[in-house]
């Protein structure tokens, strides 16, 4: 998952209340509103809202085919970064618009309560994955023992990929679904790891950081420095939230595509 809109290493960029978009028939400048600011700590979700059960298979190379792969050595994963796109009809000169390289950092997944928080080091994001129950009824301090997530937002990065590498060797899980702006709920697959390898994702997946089953777990984390984010949030658009069980003791089974 990647940090709030308009940062970048560290630095807060001005926001404009509006973005420029050229055409390709080379008309004029024209202005588009920009997307509503996501608070990501303080989502003020909806109440009431339905449940999208995701299946929840093992990482392997055979499933993560499309999404990306599995990584044993987080030195040896270079990080696919996307040039900027041309505008017209002339294209961008070779060796240039993919020069911004790539950002790095420690993300740490950490469930308080009820409630799942990310924070991103990368890119200075933080923010709240998923829950273990209603939205209105979780709490912090709870000490009931999370039983499922529950997931309200999601994105994508169209500039790079991005590594998710365990520092603290223990199972996790990752949503993901396969690219397109036509997304919809019952598209996304949990992936459970390990927690012996790491996960490699192509740009434009769609995913939601990682998702630790107890306690905390920090990762490694390496993505693109020009960190474009795409979103899509359940509550407001489907009126639902993805539901996954987590299981403390998951061990892999060994084969492809099991489902819990």
């Amino acid at each position: 998952m990647s940090g709030p809109p308009g940062r970048l290493h560290g630095h807060k960029a001005r926001q404009a209340p509006c973005t420029s978009v050229y055409n390709r028939d080379f008309r004029p400048f024209q202005t588009v509103p920009m997307s509503q600011k996501i608070d990501y700590l303080n989502p003020a979700l909806p109440a009431g809202l339905r449940r999208v059960s995701m299946p929840v298979v093992d990482a392997t190379p055979a499933t993560l085919d499309g999404f990306g792969r599995l990584v044993a050595n987080p030195s040896e994963c270079p990080i696919e970064i996307v040039q900027w796109p041309s505008m017209g009809s002339r294209p961008i000169d070779p060796g240039t618009g993919d020069e911004a390289g790539t950002t790095e950092g420690t993300f740490v997944s950490e469930w308080r309560g009820d409630i799942l928080y990310g924070r991103n080091e990368a890119v200075g994001g933080h923010y709240v994955l998923a829950y273990a129950t209603e939205p209105e009824a979780a709490r912090d301090d709870s000490a009931h023992t999370p039983e499922r997530m529950l997931l309200w937002h999601a994105n994508y990065h169209p500039d790079g990929g991005q590594l998710f590498f365990p520092l603290d060797h223990r199972p996790f899980y990752v949503p993901l679904a396969l690219p397109g702006d036509d997304i919809a709920p019952e598209k996304f697959v949990c992936f459970r790891f390990d927690g012996k390898q790491g996960l490699y994702i192509h740009p434009n997946i769609w995913h939601e950081g990682v998702f630790t089953l107890e306690g905390t777990q920090r990762f490694f984390d390496k993505q693109g420095a020009v960190h474009a984010r795409v979103s899509v949030d359940f509550t407001r658009e489907f009126g639902c939230l993805l539901e996954a069980p987590i299981v403390h003791d998951a061990l892999l089974s060994g084969q492809s595509g099991d489902h819990l």
